[in-house]
């Protein structure tokens, strides 16, 4: 029996058909000037795509310039960054590749931009500013109000929109990782006396609603969570499961499980930083919202990958790291495996297949 039999499996969700259950999760590469995509994405993506990945997802893509964790993120809050993003569509879709776009703000979390926002702007923690060194500086927010709110929900509306006329296969919002969906669904950072702070949910609903609006009826809408907080009065996986479900009712096709929240973690609430120690999440969300879902946490060595999507415990499996060091991760994957174990490659061209008789 074939190695990696579950990595190699298709799978189909709405009119997004993948070779694979491999996923290159968002992973900020701090290159872009003005928001703009460049030759670095370009090799970054396309080569991915040339190594078999089943689904890319592109890093952090910010719906406003006060949005970017960094001012060399990028951004999508412009027809011309869009026309950028087709070429690597275009070239990624060339390649047998599909890919997705993460559109987010970070909300509290920005740096190096003006006029911080937050859902609210002292959070749990006293004061605007957290004074904890390993917060890295983050400048004082302040919260949005309504009017803003409206504004930032048409924000992320119409980058989802220019995503859509990119090319993009699916789009992904990033409510993970104390970013700004997040800041409002946590109680932690949701002090607010309003609708807001009454239904922690309702901002990443109308996100989704929006997005939604905008997406071809086929397209499926990846919302990334935080399935479970680990600092000091973060929120627990049942919460993170009341989270996933609500987005599900909202709109969302599949839900991508990470964890963490809006400041540091701690050992204390921790798990054992371990292969695979967070796919728990997954299957917990799974389980409770029935929708597919990607596994996240050191899933970098091929065998552990192939058992949790074998444990049915996720149906993807993000690889980070080991994309970042090996973009043709899954490719030496099967070629390090003996000739009785190997699987029929799936990602080989169908121009290469006529000229080579394979």
């Amino acid at each position: 029996m074939a190695k990696f039999r579950f990595l190699n499996t298709p799978l189909t969700i709405k009119n997004l058909e993948l070779k694979n259950r491999l996923v290159m999760p968002p992973m900020c590469q701090y290159q872009a000037t003005d928001g703009m995509p460049n030759d670095w994405h370009y090799v970054h993506y396309v080569s991915c795509a040339v190594g078999g990945v089943g689904l890319m997802i592109v890093e952090m893509t910010n719906v406003a310039p006060n949005g970017r964790i960094s001012p060399a993120c990028l951004g999508l809050w412009n027809d011309e960054q869009r026309d950028a993003f087709k070429k690597i569509v275009d070239a990624v879709h060339a390649r047998g590749g599909k890919i997705a776009i993460q559109i987010a703000h970070a909300g509290r979390k920005a740096l190096g931009a003006d006029d911080v926002v937050s859902a609210s702007a002292n959070g749990a923690y006293g004061g605007g500013v957290e004074a904890d060194p390993r917060w890295g500086g983050y400048q004082e927010p302040r919260e949005l109000s309504r009017a803003e709110i409206a504004q930032t929900v048409q924000a992320f509306q119409d980058s989802v929109r220019r995503a859509v006329e990119a090319g993009f296969d699916a789009i992904e919002l990033h409510g993970a990782h104390g970013y700004l969906i997040h800041q409002f669904h946590a109680p932690k950072t949701n002090l607010r006396s309003d609708e807001y702070g009454e239904n922690k949910f309702l901002f990443g609903e109308q996100v989704i609603a929006a997005a939604k609006a905008v997406m071809p009826s086929e397209m499926p809408l990846l919302v990334r969570i935080s399935a479970q907080e680990y600092g000091e009065n973060g929120y627990d996986a049942a919460y993170g499961c009341e989270i996933a479900r609500r987005y599900a009712a909202a709109g969302a096709d599949v839900i991508d499980v990470s964890g963490g929240g809006d400041g540091m973690p701690d050992a204390a609430h921790m798990p054992k930083i371990a292969a695979g120690y967070q796919v728990y999440l997954a299957d917990a969300v799974k389980k409770a919202t029935g929708l597919p879902v990607i596994a996240v946490g050191l899933l970098d060595d091929p065998a552990v990958a192939d058992y949790v999507l074998g444990s049915a415990a996720a149906d993807l499996v993000a690889v980070g790291r080991g994309l970042l060091r090996d973009p043709y991760w899954l490719l030496n994957a099967q070629y390090r495996q003996t000739a009785a174990d190997a699987a029929p490659v799936q990602f080989v061209p169908d121009s290469y297949r006529v000229a080579f008789g394979v």
